[in-house]
């Protein structure tokens, strides 16, 4: 895993997103270039599925979720790519593994004013969601909280 240059990471708001409000509704998309290393995270209500490019499908979406009185943080990674290749699905999903911490910590990072306000979403569960049409590479794990991937 590479280490998180704060340097290298650009952050857009969209949709009526600040950089403190709101929480529910508040979607991260988060995407890179593999040329410069640099890391895009967009914030808004809705997915930004502009910035995600369909042929590589590696990026990071994140949002924040209710259930019942309970808020937890939901990730999704798509595994699969068009090739529909086991072989290179269980290379993507190793890619993610390897890079996920640097996508959380990117995620944090990139919404610190949010997390700044409101010092208690450090304590939210994530929930990953690997997408797979492959049933040995579609799960659901918890990652940890936040604090695990604050600088």
């Amino acid at each position: 895993m590479r280490k998180f240059n704060p340097e290298r990471i650009a952050v857009e708001y969209r949709n009526g997103v600040t950089a403190t409000e709101p929480v529910i509704s508040r979607k991260h998309t988060l995407t890179h270039s593999d040329f410069t290393g640099e890391l895009f995270l967009t914030i808004g209500t809705e997915v930004a599925w502009d910035k995600v490019n369909i042929d590589l499908r590696d990026e990071v979406i994140g949002e924040w979720k209710v259930n019942g009185n309970c808020l937890y943080y939901n990730v999704y990674l798509f595994i699969d790519n068009k090739e529909h290749d086991l072989k290179a699905a269980i290379s993507r999903n190793e890619i993610f593994r390897r890079e996920l911490p640097l996508a959380l910590t990117a995620i944090r990072y990139g919404d610190r004013f949010l997390f700044d306000l409101y010092p208690t979403l450090d304590q939210v569960v994530i929930i990953v969601n690997f997408m797979s049409t492959y049933p040995q590479l579609f799960k659901q794990e918890c990652w940890g909280t936040f604090s695990n991937f604050s600088l």
